[in-house]
């Protein structure tokens, strides 16, 4: 057997990347680990993470709306936008060092740098004049925000990797996208008094969600005071003396201090030298894999966002696990994606798995059943709000399996990790309904819907 210095390179020290290399050095494997920013990936440093700590700071001048209604005041209430970001700076990189310091407890050695391949078994780190080889090497180099490079004026506009990092918070800002960075970010600045505008080319948010929660979520950010503009794109931007105007293709210009684009992420391929090791990719550059991860490279493998499967970390950290039972214990293992619950942490967010309506009317071989509610949480009942909540169960007719669960409104990521063991479980209706439910609660109404929608009724 060739004689290379690692049993196995991992290029990447994202979720995925990092719990594959423990888990291998762990097993007794030498392995290496190359990260050319910051160990953390996209979730912990520009990504998941810090993107919920700028949600749960823009949520409170909302509860303090709602602490009002309560008997509560508050006199000269004020965010501070430098404070916030040092704060959070701080605790990014507290946990980029646990990352750090567990890859080294494993034995893992870290590699600080640009790694591309030379060929199927040899890496190059960029810049050190390093080689090194390895029997086996795995890609989990995630995503990067993508956008329209040949838009005239694009050098004005951010991503939302460079909004964790604004100088100063804008009075003013146009989000153009319409998936979950742009509607959380949304949130995010409109939370925290911006003046928000989200513009999207298609004829509502969140496209590829169930059409109830679509027209519920864009009616309710609109209740927070944000501005949607749908059917819509730039056709330039202009920089003026006062800020950034927005050209539309509607004939509007909205002048804002800062355009940021969130209209997708594309797999982080790009130099990474996979045609020399053999690595194919797709038509829009995901990496070519079968069902256990394996590339078109014999002892190459790929994970997480770069594959285009599933972008969600923890579905990345899943496929890492399966990379490792399959490759380093002879146990063929492959991640099942159905009924993989997702939250959207807009605002109100949005808590999701399985089918969308459509989508069961298209697979389920007989009819199907839908469950609806809307109605204002309790906290609302008397500050005045109407904000309502959205309930939907989706029910194969046939089996009487929920075969999906859409919740939109507080804490509907909280409950929905809980409904996806339901649903991932196969359980009936009537199985949901003979569960008791906890009074006083929004959760309960999951276990009380007696009401099928009528196939007739128009639920948007």
């Amino acid at each position: 057997m060739a004689d290379y210095d690692y049993d196995l390179f991992v290029i990447g020290a994202g979720s995925g990347g990092v719990r594959a290399a423990r888990l291998t050095a762990l097993g007794g494997k030498r392995v290496a680990i190359a990260e050319e920013f910051r160990v953390g990936g996209t979730c912990v440093i520009r990504g998941c993470v810090p993107k919920k700590f700028m949600v749960m700071a823009s949520e409170v001048s909302h509860a303090l709306e709602i602490a009002e209604g309560y008997g509560w005041s508050f006199d000269k209430a004020k965010f501070d936008w430098p404070a916030f970001l040092e704060a959070k700076d701080v605790e990014i990189a507290r946990l980029s060092g646990i990352y750090a310091a567990n890859l080294g407890k494993a034995g893992v050695d870290l590699v600080h740098g640009r790694a591309v391949l030379k060929d199927a078994h040899t890496v190059e780190i960029l810049g050190k004049n390093q080689t090194i080889t390895a029997e086996k090497i795995l890609i989990a180099t995630g995503g990067r925000p993508w956008k329209p490079e040949d838009l005239p004026g694009i050098e004005y506009a951010i991503t939302s990797e460079e909004a964790f990092h604004l100088p100063e918070l804008p009075k003013r800002i146009l989000i153009a996208g319409g998936g979950y960075i742009a509607v959380e970010f949304a949130g995010i600045f409109a939370g925290l008094g911006v003046e928000t505008t989200l513009i999207y080319r298609g004829p509502n948010i969140l496209r590829g969600f169930d059409d109830d929660v679509r027209a519920h979520l864009a009616g309710e950010i609109e209740k927070r005071g944000i501005k949607v503009i749908l059917g819509c794109q730039h056709t330039s931007l202009e920089k003026t003396e006062t800020g950034i105007v927005n050209h539309l293709g509607n004939g509007m210009a909205i002048e804002t201090d800062v355009v940021m684009f969130a209209t997708g992420r594309v797999p982080h391929v790009r130099d990474l030298g996979l045609e020399a090791a053999g690595v194919k990719v797709d038509d829009n550059g995901a990496i070519c894999v079968d069902a256990c991860s394996k590339t078109t490279a014999d002892n190459i493998w790929a994970i997480g966002d770069v594959t285009d499967r599933m972008n969600l970390t923890p579905v990345a950290i899943r496929e890492a696990i399966a990379f490792h039972e399959t490759v380093y214990r002879n146990k063929p293992t492959h991640f099942d994606y159905e009924a993989v619950a997702t939250a959207v942490f807009s605002q109100p967010p949005v808590g999701v798995v399985g089918l969308s309506e459509s989508e069961a009317r298209h697979s389920c071989p007989g009819e199907v059943d839908v469950y609806v509610t809307r109605f204002r949480p309790m906290k609302y009942a008397f500050t005045g709000s109407d904000e309502r909540m959205l309930m939907k169960l989706v029910v194969d007719a046939t089996s009487q399996k929920v075969v999906g669960v859409h919740i939109v409104g507080p804490e509907a990521p909280e409950m929905i990790q809980l409904a996806a063991i339901a649903v991932k479980a196969g359980l009936t209706k009537a199985q949901w309904d003979a569960t008791c439910a906890v009074h006083p609660t929004m959760a309960e109404e999951l276990v009380t819907l007696k009401e099928k929608q009528s196939p007739n009724t128009n639920a948007g």
